[in-house]
């Protein structure tokens, strides 16, 4: 079939009551970013559906990106035809031809949102199906509770719309709804799948990444930006926010007990992302931590992390097990990147037995020998920050680099 527009449904945005204008507004507005590569492509978001006029773009791809929107039900390629039933019955038969090699059910649907068009909802269903069941009696048959097929038939003010394939959206909430978070994206596997999570709530996510040249590679760096490139496809675009740590992962290491490294580090860079929560306008910061996977996800060293900042700290994983985690990474395509080799801003200067129980108290003490106020300011002077979009070739553009990793 030569589609003409691509119909979106909402979601949980239908129980949005007086917000749903701002919902819908949104997904507009992220849908327009995914798709923006496709610039003939025009999308109106109403209040009852979205959508998407093709204007000979091929479907197929622009419906590949719409899958990946959040807030979006679900979704079908429409052709439009003139406001006659004798346009409406041979589009159908042609969508039957096409699509029906062997004995199914199916029924008719139809919405008027035109109310002037002389055929009414029943008549329409009555007439079609009739002419549907003339014109293949072999092959269809009537089954208005459970068909095998439906075609929906919207008689609209700008022509008639028939569809009769319904794709599965992403669902969730449109990225933006919920405020803005910072997520601590380490390069692993899970900080991508908890950040995937929260933008799936409607978290406009920003990616805080720690480096510590030369203790990790440009490898790493890249590798960080590509996983973000992956993540971007479900709101467009993310900025990308790197800060230097190899300063204060050093001075840590010079005048913390080794016991306490872990500890302390995971402080200071709780510090940083909650300076750049409130510099960014953030709401929240988020990361990866999954309760008692390692030593410093323990309740007590949560609660000794925390104790930096009065901001939420929001972990999506957090109940995940491992292999949880990991079947969401392949399904959103993180994970191959993830287990690539590199040098975790964690995993430097590691010590060998880090405290799972930590005491607050000598937390406390150890860092007053720290100039904290100064590491942080030098390494919030240092941050630069990158806006990656969805779809950026970004692995060639470092080609040389991820040679090596591969």
């Amino acid at each position: 079939m030569d589609y003409t527009e691509i119909m979106v449904r909402y979601g949980e945005l239908s129980t949005k009551g007086h917000n749903k204008k701002n919902f819908i507004d949104r997904l507009g507005t992220n849908v327009r970013k995914a798709l923006h590569r496709f610039e003939q492509v025009k999308v109106h978001a109403q209040r009852d559906r979205l959508h998407v006029e093709l204007n000979g773009a091929n479907y197929n791809q622009v419906m590949e990106r719409l899958q990946d929107v959040f807030g979006i039900q679900n979704f079908s390629p429409s052709i439009r035809v003139e406001k006659s039933f004798e346009a409406t019955a041979k589009a159908a038969e042609q969508m039957i031809r096409e699509q029906v090699k062997s004995p199914i059910t199916f029924k008719i649907n139809t919405r008027r949102s035109d109310h002037k068009f002389p055929i009414d909802t029943f008549e329409m269903n009555d007439q079609l199906g009739g002419y549907l069941l003339k014109k293949f009696p072999d092959l269809l048959k009537v089954d208005v509770h459970h068909p095998d097929l439906t075609l929906r038939v919207e008689i609209r003010l700008n022509g008639i719309f028939l569809s009769s394939e319904t794709i599965k959206g992403a669902g969730g909430l449109p990225v933006g709804t919920a405020g803005k978070g910072m997520m601590m994206l380490s390069g692993g596997i899970d900080s991508p799948v908890a950040a995937y999570l929260g933008m799936k709530r409607g978290v406009s996510m920003e990616m805080v990444h720690f480096f510590s040249p030369p203790y990790t590679s440009p490898q790493a760096l890249a590798k960080a930006k590509q996983l973000t490139e992956k993540l971007a496809k479900y709101s467009g675009s993310i900025k990308f926010i790197q800060v230097p740590f190899a300063e204060i992962q050093e001075t840590v290491k010079e005048k913390v007990p080794e016991g306490y490294l872990m500890t302390v580090q995971r402080r200071m860079m709780l510090r940083l992302a909650a300076a750049l929560t409130m510099k960014r306008h953030g709401l929240a910061i988020f990361n990866g931590e999954s309760l008692g996977q390692v030593a410093s996800q323990t309740m007590e060293s949560m609660l000794v992390i925390n104790d930096v900042t009065s901001l939420p700290v929001l972990r999506p994983v957090l109940s995940y097990d491992k292999t949880e985690i990991i079947d969401v990474a392949k399904k959103i395509d993180t994970y191959d990147l993830s287990i690539l080799p590199y040098e975790d801003c964690c995993t430097v200067f590691t010590p060998p037995s880090p405290k799972t129980k930590p005491d607050l108290e000598k937390t406390r003490k150890y860092e007053e020998r720290l100039d904290i106020d100064g590491l942080i300011k030098r390494a919030l002077d240092g941050i630069e920050i990158t806006e990656i979009h969805s779809g950026e070739d970004f692995l060639n553009q470092n080609e040389d680099v991820f040679a090596e990793l591969l």
